[in-house]
């Protein structure tokens, strides 16, 4: 008699002001299989107030989270701010990340796994803007829509989080399912613009977009130094 198939354990971490669609992408993906149990970690079950307002229940508290995940995910936003100075929260990743099979993020969480030292000599990508901190917490900078080093899986900016889920998908379940459920979503993009990149849009829209975004920036980079050369020792 063939034994039934192993239940796929997947962490995702939620922090207030994340991005909705960083998490959100990826979930829809993950969660369609019916072998994979997908757990909304925060430090309470009070909801989070997402980037736009939209609440999100947690289904566990770090704390009360039992047994090893096989899969630690971390979303991107601006509340990775305060979660790249979040003890209880880093502790948590570093120690399920210790053992997982995957330890994945999708945009500005990969700064966050970086902070949790699990991106040292790791190569890893995040969204574009942010790339140039990769290093500041030892991963090599790669600029890719998904980037697989072994068993670190890292998603580029907000849409990325939706092909790394497949990417992710195959190889928890073979291409095959990826491809199925890809089907079942009909994830088939087609974008209405060619601006999706800073390649694409051009030097001006960039520019643009890096200076609305220039304190966030500023902020980001403050903290990932200070964490890698206090904490990480690079």
């Amino acid at each position: 008699m063939a034994e039934d198939p192993k239940t796929i354990r997947i962490a995702m971490v939620l922090f207030p002001n994340l991005t909705l669609l960083d998490l959100v992408g990826p979930y829809e993906v993950l969660n369609a299989p019916p072998m994979t149990q997908v757990d909304l970690l925060w430090h309470t079950l009070d909801p989070i107030t997402a980037n736009g307002g939209l609440k999100i229940t947690p289904s566990s508290t770090f704390e009360s989270y039992e047994g090893s995940p096989d899969v630690v995910f971390i979303p991107g936003g601006p509340g990775q701010l305060d979660c790249m100075e979040d003890e209880v929260l880093l502790d948590f990743i570093a120690r399920t990340g210790s053992t997982a099979e995957y330890v994945t993020a999708v945009c500005t969480g990969s700064l966050i796994l970086g902070a949790a030292g699990l991106l040292k000599g790791k190569r890893a990508t995040t969204h574009w803007m942010s790339m140039d901190q990769l290093p500041m917490l030892g991963a090599i900078p790669v600029e890719a829509r998904v980037v697989e080093d072994n068993k670190t899986v890292t998603g580029g900016g907000v849409t990325a989080g939706i092909d790394f889920g497949f990417t992710l998908l195959a190889r928890l379940f073979g291409e095959d399912v990826a491809k199925r459920i890809q089907l079942r979503l009909e994830y088939d993009p087609q974008p209405p613009f060619e601006s999706g990149s800073p390649g694409k849009a051009g030097p001006e829209a960039t520019q643009a977009l890096l200076g609305f975004a220039a304190d966030l920036l500023d902020k980001r980079r403050t903290i990932a130094k200070r964490i890698g050369k206090e904490k990480l020792g690079l």
